[in-house]
């Protein structure tokens, strides 16, 4: 009789757990990411390829970036953070964390609350946030990176990396898998390649000096010789120095131009070398894989639970 009853208080337990629990959607991505060169193998592998030498393989890395980093770098806060605040589309403006606090029911339940007592949203692009707000934000995030987040690399042996995120909306999991990996992809690459990227800018803004200079120089000259041309003989021998020096400028002029703009496409052969690749494999496509909770399950489960708690029980008495 007992066992009975445990069995009908199991059922009735999981009847409620069935009621309560929501359907979620998985949404599920695999890449890769290939990273050629290491720092100091592409840069001296661009400058000998400059000078007509093939160092082939010099400094290069594995070709695929260790599993740790990225995977890090997928449950960063602040790259959570960054995805969430996107908009869902072009035509909607609102951000993924309002959609998610919609989802849940959180909006209503921060405007119910006492100590908040208004709805909350998060703008799409926002940066600042009332320190409520951000707490509130904070929150989601947490819940995301806890519950509804995984990262793994199936097959240590290869370069594979899968992301899943699983909610209650179908879209909103299928959105923030795709922005995560997005703005984790542009985070890794532009780190990656700052440094090069950044010598690029400076040879590039020097080389765009040094031709208008030279530009001048060269209008200079022509413009000497041909008063030399024209010149008294009285003052030929000062004419004949203004022309000298304004081609000697612009000889000096246009070897600096040449080293630059050697130096220049130096390194920007090593910046295309030094920037990793994340390959998308599988993209999350509607409609998703549902996650349903089945009644006769819980059924089953929740009488077991009891029957296996009523038996534990007696035992305990017995003994």
């Amino acid at each position: 009789m007992l066992l009975f009853l445990a069995a009908f208080v199991g059922v009735m337990g999981g009847t409620g757990y069935w009621a309560i629990k929501h359907d979620t959607y998985t949404a599920r991505t695999s890449f890769v990411v290939e990273d050629t060169k290491s720092s100091g193998g592409g840069f001296a592998s661009a400058v000998a390829g400059q000078l007509g030498f093939d160092l082939g393989s010099l400094g290069s890395s594995s070709g695929l970036l260790e599993g740790d980093n990225i995977l890090q770098l997928l449950k960063s806060h602040s790259l959570i953070k960054k995805a969430l605040l996107t908009a869902v589309d072009s035509s909607h403006k609102i951000s993924l964390a309002d959609v998610y606090a919609s989802s849940y029911g959180l909006a209503d339940q921060w405007a119910n609350n006492q100590k908040i007592g208004h709805r909350i949203s998060f703008p799409v692009g926002a940066t600042l946030f009332s320190r409520q707000d951000d707490s509130l934000l904070y929150s989601i995030i947490k819940r995301i990176e806890e519950r509804e987040l995984a990262v793994t690399k199936p097959d240590k042996k290869l370069g594979l990396f899968e992301l899943q995120v699983t909610t209650r909306n179908e879209l909103l999991s299928k959105l923030i898998c795709e922005r995560l990996l997005g703005v984790t992809s542009e985070f890794y690459i532009n780190t990656k390649t700052n440094r090069i990227r950044g010598n690029v800018d400076r040879l590039q803004k020097r080389v765009d000096s040094i031709q208008a200079l030279l530009n001048h120089k060269t209008y200079k000259a022509i413009e000497s010789n041909r008063q030399l041309l024209d010149i008294n003989p009285a003052y030929a021998q000062s004419g004949e120095m203004n022309a000298e020096v304004s081609a000697r400028d612009k000889m000096v002029q246009s070897t600096i131009f040449a080293e630059l703009t050697k130096s220049l496409e130096t390194s920007k052969t090593s910046l295309l070398q030094e920037t990793p690749t994340i390959q998308v494999v599988d993209n999350p496509e509607l409609p998703l894989k549902k996650n349903e909770v089945l009644l006769l399950e819980t059924l089953l489960l929740g009488a077991f639970i009891g029957i296996a708690a009523a038996a534990f029980v007696i035992l305990f008495i017995k003994s």
